[in-house]
């Protein structure tokens, strides 16, 4: 299972790449979108699957599961959500402001 993960976050990363060399910031905002997807299944991975109770204080000893894992996935879940909300709002702003959404058209650069 961990192997066809790990395959799926190469998918992600390439696909996510693929995108952010796009000339359309719709592109790139939506491939950074998905590198992050593929960084939260990685750090998932890395976490790795584990059997155990929940570390509550008061229950006896026994294999406690480690949730640090998902915290930090719950944590850039949301710092990703929020950054990705921004981009989309500078996106619209930028094409309301210059009509046109191509990075190099922006940047002044005659069409080759």
């Amino acid at each position: 299972m961990e192997s066809l993960m790990v395959v799926l976050v190469g998918v992600l990363v390439s696909v996510g790449t693929y995108l952010i060399l796009s000339r359309n910031i719709i592109r790139i905002i939506l491939g950074t979108a998905v590198l992050s997807h593929a960084v939260h299944l990685l750090i998932l991975t890395v976490g790795g699957l584990k059997t155990g109770g929940v570390p509550v204080l008061g229950q006896k000893d026994g294999p406690f599961t480690d949730a640090l894992p998902q915290a930090l996935i719950l944590t850039a879940i949301v710092i990703s959500f929020a950054t990705t909300a921004l981009l989309l709002v500078l996106a619209y702003r930028v094409y309301k402001t210059n009509g046109t959404d191509d990075v190099s058209e922006l940047r002044g650069m005659p069409d080759e």
